[in-house]
């Protein structure tokens, strides 16, 4: 078991991490692209906000980039498509705010889109990271909530990423039996922090194709700020 670690905003991240973990990169969950008119189907009354479940997710929803959002709603970097979803759910202080960013992502975000899953890992990274953490022999993935205060383990071969998904809540934090990976979801946040025992986690990422910070020295986990 691996306890659970409360990431602070004074810190880099690299020093914050347990012992024995050397790497670490923030990996930025995907934009959820559901079939076409899921959303007018699904909805009750045009005034009503829907938003797919993890299991429609699984099921008939596809991953969409931070990359393709900035290609047509002219945002620039990561960091403004960050500051613009946080600004959207009121995460950030007043002088924080970029109501200006939060505009321009959804004036531009097109039918059938949905936001990034929000404080827990998305469903649509849990296979790779499934992959990554049995990549050194691990047979088993060990869990631990702080919040409810709730710890158990789980077979990764008769596991889906469903069922994981179920799991998470809003702070939880999962490692392979050897402790050679990790990841824990971050409130309030669209990401989850991988972090591993190797020193070049990059490679790591590369191999799960998805989009992600790669942490340095001076990396914080309020990366968007920097």
């Amino acid at each position: 078991m691996l306890d659970y670690i409360w990431i602070d905003d004074k810190t880099p991240i690299l020093k914050q991490l347990p012992s024995k973990f050397k790497s670490a990169a923030i990996l930025l969950h995907p934009f959820i692209q559901m079939p076409s008119g899921w959303e007018e189907l699904t909805k009750q009354n045009t005034c009503q906000h829907v938003h797919p479940s993890n299991e429609e997710v699984y099921t008939i929803g596809k991953p969409l980039s931070w990359g393709e959002i900035m290609s047509y709603s002219g945002l620039e970097s990561y960091k403004a498509v960050a500051l613009a979803l946080l600004t959207s759910i009121c995460a950030l202080r007043k002088e924080y705010k970029r109501e200006d960013l939060s505009y321009k992502l959804n004036s531009n975000l097109k039918s059938d889109i949905f936001y990034p899953t929000d404080d827990s890992t998305s469903v649509l990274l849990l296979a790779s990271l499934q992959k990554v953490l049995s990549s050194k022999g691990a047979n088993k993935l060990y869990y631990f909530d702080p919040i409810l205060d709730n710890n158990g383990e789980f077979n990764l071969n008769e596991t889906t990423s469903l069922d994981i998904s179920n799991l998470l809540y809003k702070e939880i934090i999962v490692t392979d039996e050897n402790r050679d990976f990790a990841f824990m979801s971050l409130y309030e946040s669209f990401a989850t922090l991988l972090f591993a025992k190797d020193k070049n986690i990059e490679h790591i990422v590369q191999s799960m194709n998805c989009e992600a910070i790669v942490c340095d020295e001076t990396t914080f986990i309020n990366w968007y700020f920097k």
